[in-house]
């Protein structure tokens, strides 16, 4: 039996501020942009991982959620304390210059870290971590 991610969700408060972060910041290709009464989402993807999708959505899309519920979940967001993403690649340092270049947030410029991996961090316009991580030969 194969098992195998398809989609993880990001929840962001305004979709075109994500969608210029992760589509012209970082190179993600839109595969789907779907609303439905009062909310949106947003499904992007690498085109190395045609299987795999990040679906970017409300912060609490939940049809059941109470309204003190969605607020929590939005002070949250807002606060940055949701979980993000992280992306592996082959080249850090350049994932972070165009990311940087392209204005993003930065929390930390590329270092080697001692478990093995050089990496770096910006937040999204929503306030989420996202990192990109180098293997290296150690």
């Amino acid at each position: 039996m194969d098992i195998n991610l398809s989609q993880c969700f990001i929840a962001v408060d305004d979709h075109d501020k994500a969608l210029a972060f992760y589509r012209d910041a970082l190179g993600l290709e839109v595969r789907n942009d779907v609303g439905y009464e009062a909310m949106r989402w947003v499904t992007l993807g690498s085109p190395a991982q045609p299987g795999v999708s990040i679906v970017l959505e409300p912060p609490l899309a939940h049809p059941d959620a109470s309204a003190a519920d969605q607020e929590a979940v939005a002070e949250l967001l807002a606060k940055g304390m949701l979980r993000g993403v992280v992306f592996s690649t082959d080249d850090c340092d350049a994932a972070f210059e165009r990311v940087r270049a392209a204005g993003g947030d930065v929390l930390q410029e590329p270092i080697d870290q001692h478990y093995g991996v050089r990496d770096c961090a910006f937040r999204d316009p929503a306030g989420n971590m996202i990192r990109f991580s180098q293997p290296r030969a150690l």
